[in-house]
């Protein structure tokens, strides 16, 4: 095994008792023996620990916000296990449904990473990930897609190569979850620091910074005086970026009141089209998956200026007649367009 992948999940330690008592494991498949199911474990486990702020070093939050958003890594870190120890889709995906529907998308994104692993490193079987994808996965597609990037911050991996499996559309949300990984895993190199990263090129490099600006919400414990603070501090050709994963965190992950948000739109400036942009994505990921949150209908309405459902049909009449070919990325005319619609909406008002 290469030396880096021999490090894949290097952060893996011994949790503290609470949280340890918080994980939960699955019964192996039929078809995986003892050997092989510890041996997973042993190589590719995450402590649970890794997800909380004193581990991270995020900003604190109030207790409530902050025991929100360790949920979130919680829950996502619960799924890849899930995934790791049991790769079984009629054994997975029952126990990733049984997730409280708050939180079953980071499940999802969670086990997604663990099989897009182990897809990789088991090549005698490798379409497990497209397997989930054409089944449970589906309602998940955009959260699948995302855990499937995080292990571009893991493994050494051509990134073209690696897209080329995934959904033609939906495979910029791989290189959005590799942004968030970079940035709640090495806050100090991409954001405090700014690092570019060296391994993407193109419009690869804003997809990472929507990645990024997600990062932000953990990041900076979804303090929106901060998250300003921050994003000023990027050059400006990336903050319209930054600014649309902060929508998208705000209303997919949420977490912080109805003046907070109304506060963060205000932040914003000249960029809420790209932080309304955001919020929708949130609630069609949430709308498709059919566990849609108080906290993003209320995202919706103070960042988009309208319900959940209306937000994510933007999204929707926004996909028609998508041109596929062309120098611009179809992802990207997909977004341009719904921001649009925003930018008319603020003209109005």
């Amino acid at each position: 095994m290469h030396e880096k992948s021999s490090q894949l999940l290097k952060v893996r330690g011994n949790s503290p008792p609470s949280l340890e008592a918080e994980t939960v494991y699955f019964q192996p498949s039929v078809s995986a023996t003892p050997f092989w199911g510890k041996l997973r474990q042993r190589l590719f486990s995450i402590s649970l620990e890794e997800t909380t702020f004193a581990k991270r070093g995020f900003r604190k939050p109030e207790e409530h916000l902050q025991q929100h958003l360790e949920t979130v890594g919680r829950q996502f870190l619960l799924g890849y296990h899930a995934a790791i120890k049991n790769d079984k889709l009629d054994i997975l995906v029952p126990h990733l449904n049984a997730v409280e529907a708050e939180w079953r998308g980071f499940a999802f994104e969670g086990a997604a990473m663990g099989l897009a692993i182990l897809d990789l490193l088991t090549p005698w079987r490798k379409h497990r990930l497209q397997e989930f994808l054409a089944g449970a996965g589906d309602a998940h597609a955009y959260m699948v897609h995302v855990g499937a990037g995080w292990i571009l911050g893991r493994l050494p991996l051509n990134v073209e190569k690696y897209l080329d499996r995934l959904d033609p559309l939906l495979k910029w949300l791989a290189i959005d979850g590799y942004g968030f990984h970079e940035g709640y895993f090495h806050p100090s190199r991409y954001i405090k620091q700014q690092e570019i990263c060296r391994k993407l090129s193109g419009y690869a490099r804003r997809v990472f910074d929507q990645g990024l600006g997600r990062s932000l919400w953990f990041v900076e414990g979804a303090d929106v005086t901060c998250i300003l603070q921050t994003i000023s501090q990027f050059s400006s050709n990336r903050q319209a970026d930054l600014w649309s994963g902060v929508g998208l965190a705000c209303a997919y992950a949420g977490g912080v009141e109805g003046n907070a948000i109304e506060m963060l739109r205000s932040t914003a400036g000249p960029y809420r089209p790209q932080l309304a942009q955001g919020a929708a994505f949130g609630a069609k990921a949430r709308l498709r998956a059919l566990n849609l949150t108080s906290h993003t209908e209320l995202a919706c309405q103070r960042l988009c200026g309208m319900s959940a459902q209306a937000a994510a049909k933007v999204t929707d009449v926004a996909l028609e007649n998508l041109p596929t070919e062309g120098k611009e990325p179809a992802y990207e005319i997909w977004r341009q367009r719904i921001q649009a619609q925003f930018t008319v909406r603020e003209i109005q008002v």
